[in-house]
């Protein structure tokens, strides 16, 4: 008789972990190219069916990015990654089914029915175990040295692509907060200007170019072509009737020989 699932340890530090992980904006994004790279690559250096970007969140794991399932999250009772956040070193279950921790498990039962799992922590530069990038099949099976080494470096590749999306974040906001004391820049819900610290409307770029290195190029889109120079448009258009005709010409002449 097979004992009850075993769901993973809260960590020690959950809270400053969980803090950590918000830090970076990332929890219910839409899919990138870059992590869906590194799934892929993760999946094809390891020859599984599945490969995840797992983030553990307080009561979920979410998936950043994943190749072989259609799942964007799962309990984080059920979550392998869970126990995989408890140390700096891979997870390896080569066969869940000999496995206590989770023989009994939803995952392995039901969909996508695991049997061998890898996971690799995500460790920020404050050590706080954020996730994993792991690879998963539906049969037993193993890591070879070199897949182990190459999980390891895509997995630190990973939180690379974090540390860089966290830093923009910050940038963006000291910006904002340099610029205005409330960390709010108040515009016009018409004409879209900007009221500066001396309470002056001016044009959204100019009070973005004085505050920051940003320089603006001008044009007018088709829209407002057409509604602030409606008789540009319309000789545009003659333009380009007149052009077409000798290629209308020539096709009717074509067409009439074939």
């Amino acid at each position: 008789m097979h004992q009850a699932m075993k769901t993973a340890l809260i960590p020690e530090f959950e809270q400053e972990r969980l803090k950590a992980l918000s830090e970076y904006r990332i929890l219910g994004t839409r899919p990138e190219q870059s992590y869906d790279d590194i799934t892929h690559m993760a999946s094809l250096v390891c020859e599984t069916p599945i490969a995840l970007l797992s983030l553990v969140d307080s009561d979920r794991q979410w998936f950043k990015s994943k190749v072989g399932i259609d799942a964007e999250e799962t309990p984080r009772d059920w979550s392998f990654c869970a126990h995989a956040i408890h140390t700096d070193q891979p997870l390896i279950v080569t066969d869940a089914l000999q496995d206590e921790r989770f023989v009994d498990n939803p995952l392995v039962c039901g969909d996508p029915k695991i049997r061998f799992y890898a996971g690799f922590p995500l460790n920020n530069d404050a050590e706080h175990r954020i996730g994993t990038l792991c690879v998963i099949d539906r049969i037993p099976n193993q890591l070879s040295g070199n897949q182990l080494q190459i999980m390891q470096a895509l997995s630190r590749q990973v939180v690379a692509f974090l540390d860089l999306r966290k830093r923009s974040i910050n940038l963006l906001d000291s910006f904002c907060l340099e610029s205005t004391p409330s960390g709010i820049i108040s515009t016009c819900s018409y004409c879209r200007k900007a009221k500066d610290e001396k309470g002056d409307w001016v044009h959204l770029d100019q009070y973005l170019s004085r505050r920051s290195t940003l320089s603006f190029s001008h044009g007018i889109c088709d829209s407002c072509i057409e509604e602030h120079f409606p008789e540009v448009l319309d000789a545009w258009q003659a333009e380009s009737r007149k052009e077409a005709q000798p290629d209308q010409a020539a096709a009717q002449v074509l067409d009439d020989e074939l």
